[in-house]
């Protein structure tokens, strides 16, 4: 382990983290809201924390394995949730304590979209417009964009971007370099961003709600300027317009990409995770829709537009919500929902959970022991579209659902050992480990209520969820720092 190559990484991915405190330090000063300052000293301190650690080492090029990938992705995310939280801390409004301002911090970069905010309306529009870039910088990944930059620097990215990136198959590339492929699918990333801003505007948000509620769309981020979410709007476009994104933004950003640059189709027809996440959407949605209008719960063109927009928004783990969700919806639904974030969406897109692709591969898998069993001499391959799944890739795959249900109950039990009811502990860290964000019970509205082991554990069952539970898990390991 080349520990120089960590601190010059980690001190230039902190310096470059910095320069997202600009933004919400102009929006501030637009709108005249007094909030520049936390902003500034926050900039200030990460700045010169970035070069303390840089300056030491940027003689020594960095030369990166993949066990240092690993740890140097693992450490920044922790990293940039404690100091992302600067800012929250030293506002006056909200004057947030620090365990309140990292949760919120880490909320916000892994697009899990749990708050502990309450009078969000009333909060300065910098700090409202600080927590939405959180969402945007984190949906794509901060350390995806350092890889587009890091030509440069003369820096090879591959180790960085197969721990940032999501799903079982990380060794798939856009383009030959893997710069490129970094720059694609930030480019895809800010075009849709741009796009779904448009369309909200369009449907009657003000330009500021737009570009805001664009980023947590996009990024899956949940967030919103609003107490009431998207249910403050109360408009059936807008609704549409959320829900569309919502589902494309569940869709492995490789394949926009594809179809963009062949202006072709036949990308997204020819994937089989799509057609799954697309099959299990929509088999949902129209169970949602159904019962919903069956139910007397809304009239028929109300349960079919807040179903569009509802049960995309927590199957793909997104987090907005409707007029009502989660409290006075009926139960059923609510719980159908709340299982469908564990799918989550596709590998490569901006979502949570599981994935659709594990998904697909466990049942393929399931299906040969099946016919193992009838044919024990036999041997059949398992087929993601035209290519041959390997053992290595099921072995991962298993070992991920496994850890991962396992770290759902045990972080389940932590927090009804905290003193936590159950309804609300399982349904908080169903939110938090998908990167959902919509909670149960005591936490249906905001997370702000529960006590402050409860809020550390769910801020790690969210960097668990964000960075895919090995990369992180891996620190826990002895022959990892031996290696």
């Amino acid at each position: 382990m080349r520990f120089w190559t960590i601190l010059y990484l980690l001190g230039l991915l902190t310096t470059m983290f910095s320069v997202t405190m600009i933004p919400p330090m102009a929006i501030g000063w637009a709108y005249g809201d007094g909030e520049i300052a936390p902003f500034a000293y926050a900039f200030a301190i990460m700045l010169v924390g970035g070069l303390a650690l840089w300056a030491p080492v940027w003689r020594r090029p960095p030369e990166l394995r993949s066990t240092d990938g690993f740890l140097i992705v693992t450490l920044f995310w922790v990293a940039i949730g404690l100091l992302g939280a600067i800012p929250l801390t030293l506002s006056d409004q909200p004057h947030m304590r620090y365990v309140d301002a990292v949760f919120e911090a880490v909320s916000g970069l892994t697009t899990t979209g749990a708050t502990v905010v309450s009078g969000i309306d009333g909060l300065p529009h910098s700090i409202n417009f600080y927590r939405h870039e959180l969402c945007f910088v984190g949906g794509m990944g901060i350390v995806v964009l350092a890889v587009a930059m890091f030509p440069m620097l003369g820096i090879g990215g591959m180790q960085l971007y197969r721990a940032e990136t999501p799903g079982p198959m990380k060794e798939d590339k856009l383009t030959p370099r893997i710069t490129e492929t970094a720059k694609n699918l930030w480019l895809v990333y800010v075009a849709l961003n741009a796009a779904c801003a448009a369309a909200f505007w369009i449907g009657g948000m003000d330009p500021f709600d737009a570009v805001t509620h664009a980023f947590s769309t996009l990024s899956l981020g949940g967030f919103s300027t609003h107490d009431a979410s998207i249910g403050y709007f109360d408009s059936a476009a807008i609704e549409v317009v959320a829900g569309l994104f919502t589902i494309l933004a569940g869709v492995n950003f490789a394949l926009h990409f594809t179809a963009w640059r062949s202006l072709s189709l036949r990308a997204y027809l020819s994937d089989p995770e799509l057609k799954l996440y697309l099959g299990v959407m929509g088999a949902l949605i129209a169970t949602t829709c159904g019962y919903l209008y069956l139910s007397g719960r809304f009239p028929l063109w109300e349960s079919v537009y807040h179903g569009f927009f509802q049960a995309p928004s927590v199957i793909a783990d997104n987090g907005l919500v409707t007029v009502g969700y989660p409290g006075d919806w009926p139960l059923f639904v609510v719980f159908l929902l709340l299982l469908g974030s564990f799918f989550g969406g596709c590998a490569g897109s901006t979502g949570g959970a599981i994935k659709a692709v594990r998904f697909l591969l466990l049942f393929r898998q399931s299906v040969r022991e099946v016919k193992l069993l009838v044919h024990p001499r036999a041997s059949f391959a398992i087929k993601f579209g035209n290519r041959t799944v390997g053992e290595r890739v099921m072995t991962a795959v298993w070992g991920f659902y496994f850890l991962y249900i396992f770290a759902y109950c045990t972080i389940s039990l932590g927090l009804v050992a905290s003193g936590v009811d159950v309804v609300t502990a399982f349904g908080s860290v169903a939110a938090c480990l998908n990167n959902m964000g919509i909670g149960l019970g005591e936490t249906s509205s905001n997370f702000g209520g529960l006590n402050d082991a409860a809020k550390w554990l769910l801020t790690f069952a969210m960097l668990i969820g964000r960075l895919e539970i090995f990369p992180l898990l891996m620190l826990f390991y002895p022959g990892f720092w031996r290696h």
